[in-house]
């Protein structure tokens, strides 16, 4: 079926069920509230303890971003102030001004897959061409940030902790700097509260080890959401929204468990498709759409074999190694 059409048939989906809603933030904040406190008071205990409770909540927070995420779309409530009211609330606890962060990730879903307008919540990606036409030294710079380590290592405590602090990319707007700068208010008087309170060692072993290690496994799911064989790129003339969406986006088959705490955030071939519906309708349009469920898999074993697609060639429409650019073009 073309791109388009299925549009037609996924809005019957998009409706969210209120009590649906309201069930999923609760089972996701109150465990992280629950681990938070559990593992404050283990400090007195243990410190290692205190860290691995750390750890565990960051699998809650990452769920609260996808929440977050759904609440941008709209798809989250039906009512559209208390939407965007509980995503501010949330982008505190995820360090992700909400304003700023709706505004770019809507470019990102208009924008997926255009070699002419890269640049706006994606993960940067040189053609080939644009690869033999860098400096050694540029070279070396994109080499490093493609890099697994700077990737998933300090590229996302650079994003949360830093470049998330301004609204980056949409400084020439007052309402996109009161988003970051009133998150940012918010957020510091969070941390004195805690420190405070508790001193260093709650910021030091539970509010950075949760924040750093979900941001972490976030940059990975948006990689691959993106990033893998077959993927969509295609210059602004013959780009076309919905082939992009459905065909630059991976469905990334992950263990329940798993896709649970990341509220179905693999099934990302429907959501670029129809971003307006809910995070727990998607499962409902696999079953009912088998042709759906088995488009663009990858499974987790799978899914490390896109780390080394790093370049796109645009003669052969398909991401390529290092390697296999050198071999090909050099």
């Amino acid at each position: 079926m073309d791109p388009r059409e299925w549009v037609k048939v996924l809005a019957k989906y998009r409706e969210p069920n209120s009590l649906r809603s309201a069930f999923e933030f609760a089972v996701t904040i109150g465990p992280f509230i629950g681990l938070w406190a559990l593992a404050w008071g283990s400090l007195s205990v243990s410190y290692w303890l205190a860290f691995a409770l750390s750890l565990v909540n960051a699998a809650f927070l990452l769920r609260l971003f996808t929440i977050q995420h759904d609440l941008g779309h709209g798809s989250f409530l039906t009512n559209r102030t208390l939407s965007d009211w509980l995503g501010r609330f949330l982008g505190v606890l995820t360090l992700t001004p909400y304003d700023v962060w709706k505004q770019t990730h809507a470019i990102h879903h208009g924008t997926s897959g255009n070699l002419s307008k890269r640049g706006y919540g994606d993960i940067h990606t040189a053609t080939v061409a644009e690869y033999l036409e860098m400096s050694p030294r540029e070279q070396l710079m994109y080499r490093l940030y493609r890099n697994p380590v700077i990737l998933f290592g300090f590229g996302p405590a650079y994003l949360f902790l830093l470049q998330n602090r301004v609204p980056y990319g949409l400084t020439d707007r007052s309402r996109y700097w009161i988003s970051a700068m009133g998150t940012n208010a918010v957020l510091l008087v969070a941390l004195g509260v805690i420190y405070y309170f508790g001193g260093l060692m709650p910021i030091l072993l539970i509010f950075l080890p949760s924040t750093l290690l979900a941001a972490t496994a976030g940059m990975w799911l948006f990689y691959v959401q993106h990033q893998f064989e077959g993927t969509y790129w295609n210059s602004d003339e013959d780009w076309q929204v919905h082939e992009a969406a459905l065909e630059g986006s991976s469905h990334y088959v992950l263990p329940p468990v798993l896709q649970w705490l990341t509220a179905n955030i693999g099934i990302h071939h429907v959501h670029h498709l129809y971003s307006r519906i809910p995070f727990y309708r998607l499962p409902e349009v696999l079953r009912d759409h088998k042709i759906l469920a088995e488009s663009n898999r990858m499974t987790i074993r799978e899914s490390f074999s896109s780390l080394d697609l790093n370049l796109w060639d645009e003669e052969s429409r398909q991401l390529l190694s290092f390697a296999e650019a050198r071999a090909r073009y050099c």
